[in-house]
């Protein structure tokens, strides 16, 4: 019972068994959640915090004993990573502008912030390559798409910062 409740947390109910490309999956249902936690149910920011923090936290432990006895150590069907990386720069977003933003901005900003994370997450530049190479637990597997998350973040920030300078 135990072992099946882990599998259906790392696979995000089993959606990382789909075929092709469970990573997509997992990142596109990621902002379909977000989506509808910040938009149609106006959840607080700080319980949605909460609740990646102990996602977080808990995905450590579920996906080490994921991949317990598994030669791969970071198998696609392990997709809670996905959600874990394309939750941070969606999550700064809704919570860095103290202004509403309509439905209509957050879908085109979620859906750039989808290419970015699986682009990133795809290259794997340093130092998200260092993690999937070097670290073959779930720490390595959690972390690399925590950095491709936060490269998001870094490009969103230079591209603003950079239009702002361009505008004037």
């Amino acid at each position: 019972m135990i072992k099946t409740l882990n599998t259906l947390f790392v696979t995000m109910l089993g959606l990382g068994r789909l075929p092709k490309i469970p990573g997509t999956y997992g990142s596109f249902a990621t902002i379909v959640i977000f989506y509808i936690f910040f938009h149609i149910l106006d959840l607080s920011s700080k319980i949605i915090l909460i609740v990646l923090i102990v996602i977080f936290i808990f995905s450590f432990f579920a996906v080490g004993s994921h991949i317990k006895d598994n030669e791969n150590k970071d198998p696609k069907e392990v997709v809670i990573d996905e959600f874990i990386g394309q939750s941070i720069p969606i999550y700064l977003y809704e919570i860095s502008h103290g202004t509403e933003k309509t439905p209509d901005e957050a879908i085109i900003f979620y859906c750039v912030c989808f290419v970015l994370f699986r682009f990133f997450d795809i290259a794997k530049p340093f130092p998200v390559n260092f993690f999937d190479k070097n670290f073959k637990n779930s720490f390595g597997v959690i972390m690399d798409d925590v950095f491709a998350g936060l490269y998001v973040v870094l490009s969103l920030i230079c591209f603003m910062v950079l239009s702002s300078y361009i505008i004037q």
